[in-house]
C-alpha cells in the first residue's frame, strides 16, 4: 500500500516511476527506428511532406475527441476514442520525423503546439467542425478510404521511417474505414430521418474531397524520388469504395463543386478555413500556458 492520502501526493513525488503505468518519461518515438535520410532526398521536402500527413493525422484526431461524452452510444465513445488515439500514436512519428528530416530536431510537441495556423499541412476536410453525427460519420469514411490507399502505397516508400509508419497505420485505418463504412449504411439505409441526415451529411463532406487527391510540388517530387506518393493515382481506388459503400447505404453520389481556394492554394500551403483557428486555440490552450511544464 503506498504512503499517500490523496491522488495529488502520489502524483507529485518525486523518483517513483513505479506509480505510473507506462512512467512518467516520454520517449523518443522514433527509438529503435533507422532515420537516415536516403542521400539523393531532399531534407526541407521531406519534412515537409511528413507535416502534411501527420498535420492530417493530427487535427483529425482532435476533431474525433470532440465526440468523447456526444456520441450516440458507449460504445462509439470508446471505438472514436480509439481511433483518435491511433491516428495522434501516426502523428506523433510524423511529426518527429520532420524535426529529424530538416534539421532542427524539433519534437512532435513543439510542431502540435507551437505553430502558427499557416504553418499547418493538412487538408482543409480534417479541420472541418463536427456537425451532425452524420456529417462525421462521412468525413470519416473518406478520409480513412483516401488514407488506408495512401499508406497502403507508402509502405513501399524509400524511407525508412514512413515506410514503417505507414506499414502499420494499414492496419489501423483499415478499422477507421470499416466502422465508419458501417455507420453510413446504418444510417443511409435507416429510418426516412436518418437516410436524410446521412445524405445531407454526405453533401457537406463532399465539396472537401477533391483537395485530398491533389498533388502539392512537394509530393510529385518526392513522389519521382521513390519516397511519396501522388495522391492523384489514387482516387480510382477511393472512388470504388465509396461507391461499394454508397449503393449499400442507399445513398446518391453528391454532385456539387469543390470548395473555393484562395489565389490557387489550399490547406497544404497553409491556407485553411475558419474553423481552424478555434480548433488551434484549443488545441494549443494548455501548452503555450505552461510552455514549460512537465507530468
Amino acid at each position: 500500500m503506498m504512503g499517500f492520502d490523496n491522488a495529488y501526493e502520489a502524483i507529485s513525488e518525486d523518483n517513483d516511476e513505479a506509480r505510473w503505468a507506462y512512467g512518467t518519461g516520454f520517449v523518443d518515438p522514433l527509438a529503435g527506428l533507422d532515420t537516415t535520410i536516403p542521400s539523393d532526398v531532399d531534407g526541407a521536402d521531406l519534412a515537409a511532406y511528413c507535416l502534411m500527413l501527420g498535420d492530417d493525422a493530427l487535427i483529425a484526431s482532435h476533431r474525433l475527441q470532440e465526440w468523447c461524452s456526444h456520441a450516440p452510444e458507449l460504445e462509439d465513445e470508446v471505438a472514436l476514442a480509439n481511433i483518435g488515439l491511433d491516428l495522434l500514436g501516426q502523428a506523433r512519428l510524423l511529426l518527429a520525423r520532420a524535426g529529424k528530416a530538416d534539421g532542427s530536431d524539433r519534437d512532435e510537441d513543439a510542431f502540435a503546439y507551437f505553430r502558427e495556423e499557416r504553418d499547418f499541412r493538412n487538408v482543409r476536410l480534417v479541420e472541418a467542425r463536427n456537425g451532425d453525427f452524420a456529417f462525421s460519420m462521412a468525413r470519416l469514411l473518406v478520409f480513412s478510404a483516401y488514407r488506408l490507399a495512401l499508406l497502403d502505397r507508402l509502405s513501399e516508400s524509400r524511407d525508412p521511417v514512413l515506410a514503417a509508419v505507414a506499414a502499420k497505420g494499414v492496419k489501423e485505418v483499415r478499422y477507421h474505414r470499416d466502422y465508419a463504412a458501417g455507420w453510413v449504411i446504418r444510417l443511409g439505409d435507416g429510418t426516412e430521418l436518418s437516410h436524410e441526415r446521412m445524405q445531407a451529411g454526405l453533401d457537406a463532406v463532399w465539396p472537401l474531397v477533391s483537395e485530398l487527391f491533389q498533388a502539392h510540388p512537394v509530393e510529385r517530387r518526392l513522389t519521382e524520388a521513390g519516397v511519396a506518393v501522388d495522391p492523384s493515382t489514387l482516387r480510382a481506388e477511393f472512388d470504388a469504395v465509396i461507391e461499394q459503400v454508397l449503393s449499400a447505404a442507399t445513398l446518391t453520389l453528391p454532385d456539387v463543386p469543390p470548395l473555393a481556394q484562395v489565389a490557387g492554394m489550399a490547406g497544404r500551403d497553409g491556407i485553411h478555413t475558419e474553423g481552424m483557428g478555434y480548433l488551434l486555440a484549443e488545441l494549443q490552450s494548455v501548452a503555450r500556458a505552461h510552455p514549460e511544464a512537465t507530468w
